[in-house]
């Protein structure tokens, strides 16, 4: 069951320069989940997310199963 805790670490995932073909450690998505969301902030992250959709609807559904499925296993 994904928590709000859990949506915002994976906005925050989705919103980082990280990259799911960088293949990125445990380490490396923590470090870009804590910077993202001290760069932008929740709110930051949120509208992150949402002008990725609205502008890329394409990718950016495949970015968010991403940040979630790598949420989901740290």
């Amino acid at each position: 069951m994904r928590t709000t805790f859990d949506t915002a670490r994976a906005e925050a995932l989705f919103a980082s320069a990280l990259q799911s073909s960088d293949q990125p450690s445990t380490a490396e998505v923590r470090d870009a989940v804590t910077n993202t969301l001290l760069a932008l902030g929740l709110r930051g992250c949120a509208a992150r997310v949402a002008a990725e959709f609205g502008d890329h609807p394409e990718t950016a559904a495949t970015r968010m199963h991403w940040a979630i499925s790598t949420i989901g296993t740290i």
